[in-house]
């Protein structure tokens, strides 16, 4: 059998496990609608300033920015911590001894976050149509797609590489959140900061939270014509560092 056979096979697995556990894949689906309504409640159904200076309504920068939300925690948020913990069970240990290809067991794991990441998207995208009548990408519908893949691709790779300073699964909660809500917060997921002070909004866009949310929101919203190339690239930058780090120091064994 083929190492991309096997990916698949272990991706299925993956995904047979995610949907026993009922309680987690529900809030895992639900988390980001939650946090759409709560934020539209509180913060309005106003007018938002995208990051080229245009407004809109808040409705609609809360879809795009919870669709990014929602591809940040369902590959990078999600891989990192369940690598951690199968790390820590001595699964990654076992599996390393078996004839199954390590890049085929980790493929799997990748795989099966991307199809949690396809269906918190629809749910997302959904939800805005009904309850907020926020229309659905026409023209910049392949931007779209592709800024949605390499973001995940990239947040993927990411997870993968934090792994390497996660000393043990009781830390993983700590390091990982402790990691990526700052960025949530300075990239403008929950509240836009293009009305902030200009160092934040520099020292975001040095990190990967903030190019792919500007280019998720040009390609959803129909800014242009869809295509943040230079976005993209910064973005794309970090999945190849995220990529080369994990290669290089990701470990399958638990530390002591």
């Amino acid at each position: 059998m083929t190492a991309t056979r096997l990916a698949f096979r272990q991706a299925r697995y993956e995904q047979i496990s995610f949907w026993r556990n009922p309680a987690a894949a529900f809030f895992t689906f639900a988390f980001p609608v939650v946090f759409l309504v709560l934020m539209t409640a509180l913060l309005g159904n106003g007018t938002a300033t995208l990051p080229n200076g245009e407004e809109t309504k808040a409705s609609s920068y809360y879809i795009a920015s919870i669709l990014s939300f929602s591809v940040i925690t369902a590959t990078f948020t999600n891989l990192a911590m369940g690598t951690t913990i199968a790390r820590d069970n001595g699964i990654l240990k076992r599996i390393r001894g078996t004839p199954v290809p390590t890049v085929a067991y980790l493929g799997g794991r990748v795989l099966s976050s991307l199809a949690v990441t396809g269906i918190l998207i629809v749910i997302v995208m959904a939800f805005g149509v009904v309850v907020y009548d926020v229309s659905l990408p026409g023209d910049t519908a392949l931007a779209f797609v592709v800024t949605t893949a390499i973001g995940a691709a990239s947040f993927c790779a990411l997870g993968l590489a934090i792994t390497a300073v996660i000393p043990n699964a009781d830390a993983a909660p700590a390091i990982v959140n402790a990691v990526i809500l700052p960025l949530l917060f300075v990239s403008g997921i929950f509240i836009p900061i293009d009305d902030g002070p200009v160092w934040i909004e520099t020292v975001a866009g040095v990190f990967p939270v903030r190019p792919y949310l500007v280019a998720s929101i040009d390609s959803f919203l129909g800014v242009g014509d869809g295509w943040n190339v230079s976005a993209l690239v910064v973005l794309s930058l970090w999945g190849l560092f995220g990529l080369v780090a994990a290669a290089r120091w990701f470990s399958w064994e638990p530390r002591r």
